[in-house]
This record gives structure tokens, C-alpha cells and sequence, in this order.
């Protein structure tokens, strides 16, 4: 059971003519908690507020995506077992992360509708920070990254995005993956009709891609390709291909950290509900070490949202 609820306010105002405030707030509420675990489990997912100048574009600061999740969110659209490979929430640059300043331009200061940018910095969280309670895995060091997009006017689009953060003491202690570094880059396609989407990303990660709690993998390659079609009666099947094979691991050598195909089913009865399954056909081998899982998983679900 992962019953939740989820509750957030995004908005903007007009200061004047160019300038414009913007912000988002998102809370999470865990629903398959007992009463006895009190909060366990609630969590704010975003929480920034920015401004956005003509076609400077914007800049804003908090708790938000990085920009290496500009190119992992093109094949975010599984309805459970989705972004898994590379992208972590509070990991580095590749998810929701705290302490953010992103500068975005949507349209290369008015001059190409198609180009767009963004420039990320990341301050410290961890031992000795505002956030000192964080596990090793939800910390990082300084990091700045970029990422780029160009939008054909035929539906495709071409996306890269690179990360590079300091780790932390705790992290370059680790029996895994000892670099003083975290660093990835990332490229993909997506093709959007309105009724067929389909994506594909690849990407390489230094000290960045977690083995379960033993540390970080040395070197990893990621791929993912994913691709669903929207039928008018509110049917959406989709299919994809996840994997992360881990590289130069100490004492292993090179393994799939993970490797599955994922064939799932939306129904949007009304644009406030929706139900889906989702099944998870598991492609490790049984040996797999570092106790990683090789089961298979299936999982259902409804959602109402207003």
C-alpha cells in the first residue's frame, strides 16, 4: 500500500509590464502510515519562489528539479515504477533537491522560440549545514550544472543537460565509489503528436549512481527508452525499457544495478480521475549481489486530482 495525498499552491503576479513573481509550494501526506508513526512519511516535494524578467527569463531559488532532470523527465511517464536509473530525489542534480538557484530562458532572449537553457547552482546540505539530520545519500557537496533543449516544429526535440557537484566527506568515506566528485551528463530525444509520445536517454555518471546502501558505483551508463499512445476515449498503454549498468565497482567489476521492461495501462475516466496498473518484468540476473531486488512487481492504482 502507497496511499498518499498531495497538496501544493503554484501562482504568479504581474509587478509591472517585464516583470513578473512567480512560485510553488508541494506537500506530501503519506496515507498507509499507522496513527502511532505520527508525521513518518509526510514531505515537502517543492518549495521556490523566483521572479522573470521580458526575455532575460527567470531565476528563482529553493527546493526544485535539477537540471539534469530536464532530460531524465522525457521518459518520466510510467505511472509507478518510473525515473529510476538515474535520477534520486535529494541526488545531487538529478531530481528534487534543497538549496537550488536556476536561472531558465525559454526562448534564447527572444531571439529562437525553440531554444531553451538553464544555468543551476546547488549550496551544501549535510553535516554542518541547515540540514544536518541528512542521511549520507541525501547530501552533496557545491555543484552547478546546465542543460539545453531544441524544439522542432515537427513535434521533436533534442535535450542535454551535465551536473557536476563536490561530495562530501561522508560520501568520498564510503566503501564504494570514492571520488571527490559527482558528475553526470545526459543526453535524449522525444517526439510528441498529442496522441504518440515516445522518448529515449542516455546517460554517464561518476560517483553519482547509489548501490542500494553500500556506496556509489564508479562509472555508470544509463538508458531508457519509453513510448505510450493517448486514445480519445481516455486509454493510454505504454511501454518502456529501463537499465544502469554499473562500472569498475570495487571488488565486482561491472554489474546492471538495473534492468527491466515496463508495460503499463492508464484509464482518464473524467480529467479529475484516473486509474492504472503498472507491471515491472524484472531483467536481472538471480545472482545479482549487493542485495538488489530481481523480483517482478505489478502494481494498481487510482487517482483523483482537482
Amino acid at each position: 500500500d502507497n496511499t498518499y495525498f498531495r497538496l501544493g499552491i503554484k501562482g504568479m503576479t504581474k509587478i509591472n509590464d517585464e516583470l513578473t513573481g512567480f512560485g510553488q509550494w508541494e506537500y506530501n501526506i503519506q496515507g498507509n502510515r499507522a496513527e502511532s508513526d505520527g508525521s513518518d512519511g509526510t514531505k515537502t516535494r517543492y518549495a521556490y519562489a523566483g521572479l522573470k524578467y521580458a526575455d532575460l527569463g527567470s531565476i528563482d531559488y529553493g527546493r526544485n528539479s535539477g537540471v539534469l532532470y530536464d532530460v531524465a523527465s522525457i521518459t518520466d511517464y510510467a505511472p509507478i515504477f518510473d525515473i529510476m536509473t538515474d535520477s534520486y530525489t535529494d541526488g545531487f542534480l538529478t531530481g528534487r533537491a534543497n538549496g537550488l538557484l536556476t536561472w531558465r530562458n525559454t526562448n534564447f532572449f527572444g531571439l529562437n522560440d525553440n531554444l531553451k537553457f538553464a544555468l543551476q547552482y546547488q549550496g551544501k546540505n549535510g553535516s554542518g549545514s541547515n540540514n544536518s539530520s541528512r542521511s549520507v545519500y541525501g547530501s552533496n557537496g557545491d555543484g552547478a550544472g546546465a542543460s539545453v533543449s531544441y524544439d522542432f516544429d515537427w513535434g521533436g526535440s533534442l535535450l542535454a543537460a551535465y551536473g557536476n557537484s563536490r561530495r562530501t566527506a561522508e560520501q568520498e568515506a564510503l566503501a564504494y565509489g570514492g571520488g571527490k566528485h559527482a558528475e553526470m551528463w545526459a543526453t535524449g530525444f522525444k517526439y510528441d503528436s498529442g496522441s504518440l509520445y515516445a522518448a529515449v536517454k542516455y546517460s554517464q555518471g561518476y560517483n553519482i549512481t547509489p548501490i542500494k546502501n553500500y556506496g556509489y558505483a564508479n562509472k555508470s551508463e544509463n538508458f531508457e527508452v519509453y513510448t505510450r499512445y493517448v486514445f480519445d476515449n481516455g486509454i493510454i498503454p505504454g511501454i518502456g525499457w529501463f537499465q544502469s549498468r554499473g562500472k569498475d565497482i570495487e571488488n565486482s567489476g561491472d554489474i546492471y544495478l538495473m534492468k527491466y521492461l515496463d508495460i503499463n495501462l492508464s484509464w482518464f475516466l473524467n480529467k479529475n480521475f484516473f486509474t492504472y496498473v503498472d507491471y515491472k518484468i524484472n531483467q536481472l540476473d538471480k545472482n545479482t549481489p549487493f542485495s538488489i531486488s530481481t523480483d517482478d512487481t505489478f502494481g494498481v492504482g487510482m487517482t483523483w486530482q482537482f
